[in-house]
């Protein structure tokens, strides 16, 4: 098994093999949340206005994601996996846009399989691919607005390709690397509205989940799929 560490959108462009697209703070940690409470099919695009013209056509289906890290106008929810956890949600439908996560999906043109990645549900992700032990995995750290690296994706690739290569990682040092550098804006007071604190901690929630979001495309449009390892 080769396993590659690649970043932002061209490194999703170029994954190849069974491609893990990591976006720690928040997408994927998000959407791991949501199918927690009770959603059955998130529908990850990078296109906002495909976004809006998708809960036009389907006003049942609930808007969540973020542009510059905020709910952009009309959205039922931001990127906050705090929000999404203590919420009531009746929907079974999500489409989700994010300024990172989703657009490496969009990206990964090259993938033989596309999963997401977080600290979340890294174990399963592991199992998953152990058991299905592909020749070449590529592990994409998506970052900040696809613009550059972020030591949560950073470190959420690094562990998973330790696990899998059997060498150790130490977790807590990871998170208060995280905490210090690009986590540090989760514990700014003024942020607390569309980046609460908690929702720091519930990301860095270590094997929290034990199934894998898996990409599967239906016409033109993607789902994520939620498979328990």
């Amino acid at each position: 098994m080769h396993i590659n560490i690649l970043h932002l959108a061209d490194g999703a462009r170029s994954a190849k093999g069974t491609v893990v697209i990591i976006d720690v703070l928040r997408a994927f940690s998000t959407a791991c949340y949501a199918f927690n409470k009770g959603i059955e099919k998130i529908i990850p695009v990078g296109d906002i206005d495909l976004a809006y013209k998708l809960k036009k056509d389907n006003p049942d289906y609930l808007l969540i994601g973020e542009r510059n890290e905020r709910r952009p106008e009309g959205f039922d929810f931001g990127n906050s996996p705090t929000h999404i956890n203590n919420a009531t949600i009746t929907a079974k439908t999500i489409v989700q846009t994010t300024s990172s996560g989703t657009q490496g999906i969009a990206n990964a043109i090259n993938a033989d399989e596309i999963i997401t990645g977080s600290f979340v549900n890294a174990g399963a992700i592991i199992n998953y691919i152990r058991k299905t032990n592909p020749e070449e995995v590529s592990l994409v750290c998506m970052g900040f607005a696809c613009q550059y690296p972020t030591a949560e994706d950073t470190l959420c690739a690094e562990y998973i390709k330790n696990e899998l290569e059997g060498r150790p990682s130490n977790f807590p040092t990871m998170v208060q690397q995280i905490k210090e550098t690009d986590g540090a804006r989760f514990f700014d007071p003024a942020t607390e509205s569309w980046s609460p604190e908690s929702d720091f901690h519930l990301c860095m929630d270590l094997n929290r989940f034990d199934f894998i979001l898996k990409v599967e495309k239906v016409g033109d449009l993607n789902y994520l799929e939620k498979i328990v390892v």
